[in-house]
């Protein structure tokens, strides 16, 4: 797996003035945005879209298939996202963060020790930690004696949640393609897809169990509790809009000492009918900080 620090061009600021923290002040509130691009190098008229229309601060991609010095960076950079901290793979995974505001590498971590690019944290001069997750989907066989991919995505979220057992995040926002929708309203049949993986008990379990042990607050179901949600409609539905049947896979979770702060969440269901779209559609989360 690549491990690349990649800084997209060179900026004026110095992370140890006054004056680059004064210029990062400006960008508040901060709004993060969540996005399974499904490569970055085919859909970089899609992302470069999405910033011209939505203008997030912080863009989490994920599944970007691409090595680092492979992701396109300059269209992005003339709209001002100057910084980008990326892991990058050929062909497969691959996460990146891209951002206006000033950006510090925070590392990476190979969970289940997959060789993956699945993972990567990024610091801003504030102090927030931004970790960008492509958790593994685990396959079509909800077993991981007859699937071993099944037992891969679960040792995964096993190993994260082992980490917050050695120290509880603060001040940190985790997002990313989780790869399951853990609650009723975050599927188009509950009763039809127990069975179907991502929204299996026992992939729901451990997710939340990482969760709690984390201290995590699911911000988007916090800022919008009821009714149904989803960023994903499978490429075999090709009425998908019609029949909606969706699911909520990709997600902006924050530590209780941001959670409270934020201001509101959105997900961008246009998106899935763009042309050439990805599967899944970017969620967004601003907090007022």
């Amino acid at each position: 797996m690549e491990q690349i620090y990649l800084l997209a061009s060179q900026v004026d600021i110095d992370y140890n003035s006054n004056t680059s923290i004064k210029k990062w002040e400006t960008f508040m509130p901060l709004t993060i945005a969540t996005w399974n691009i499904n490569s970055i190098r085919l859909r970089e008229g899609l992302v470069v879209r999405l910033l011209q229309e939505e203008k997030p601060d912080v863009i989490c991609l994920q599944e970007c298939k691409s090595l680092v010095e492979q992701i396109p960076t300059d269209e992005f950079a003339k709209l001002g996202y100057k910084y980008i901290i990326a892991r990058g793979q050929k062909a497969y995974n691959g996460v990146a963060i891209i951002s206006k505001i000033p950006l510090e590498d925070a590392g990476s971590t190979d969970f289940a020790n997959l060789g993956h690019a699945r993972h990567v944290a990024a610091k801003l001069k504030s102090g927030i930690t931004i970790h960008n997750h492509y958790i593994p989907a685990g396959g079509d066989v909800p077993d991981r004696e007859l699937n071993e991919k099944f037992g891969q995505k679960l040792d995964y979220i096993s190993e994260l949640r082992d980490s917050f057992v050695k120290e509880i995040p603060q001040k940190s926002i985790f997002v990313g393609d989780f790869n399951i929708a853990p609650f009723e309203d975050d599927v188009w049949s509950h009763k039809q897809l127990q069975k179907i993986v991502s929204h299996t008990p026992i992939e729901i379990e451990c997710l939340l169990d990482m969760q709690k042990v984390g201290n995590l607050v699911d911000v988007v179901r916090s800022n919008i509790p009821n009714g149904k949600l989803y960023s994903w409609w499978s490429y075999r539905a090709k009425d998908w809009r019609t029949t909606n049947r969706g699911r909520r896979l990709d997600h902006i979770w924050a530590t209780k000492d941001l959670a409270a702060f934020t201001k509101k969440s959105y997900i961008v269901k246009d998106v899935r009918g763009w042309e050439k779209p990805s599967d899944h559609v970017p969620v967004f989360t601003t907090f007022d900080i």
